[in-house]
């Protein structure tokens, strides 16, 4: 579960056993966490869940990955190279 990213807070990693699921990233600060699906052909994210998380978790949540977007695609895909080896 490598971490790529510490912002505000907020740990965002990988998980190496999730199969073959579309570009995500989990998020988690204190008891709080979530996953968001990213969109690259329409530079979005969707939730796929959120524990313990009211609405401005969300978008602090949110705002960070839209500002690290592309650096959190190029990181799964140097992570899923590493993985296949």
């Amino acid at each position: 579960m490598p971490t790529i990213l510490l912002v505000m807070g907020w740990r965002f990693f990988f998980y190496s056993n999730e199969g073959n699921e579309p570009i995500h990233v989990h998020c988690r600060k204190g008891d709080k966490e979530c996953k968001y699906w990213l969109d690259m052909e329409d530079f979005d994210v969707e939730e796929a869940y959120s524990y313990n998380m009211n609405n401005k978790d969300k978008r602090e949540v949110k705002k960070i990955i839209f500002e690290y977007f592309e650096f959190i695609e190029s990181e799964w895909d140097r992570f899923q190279q590493e993985v296949k080896r």
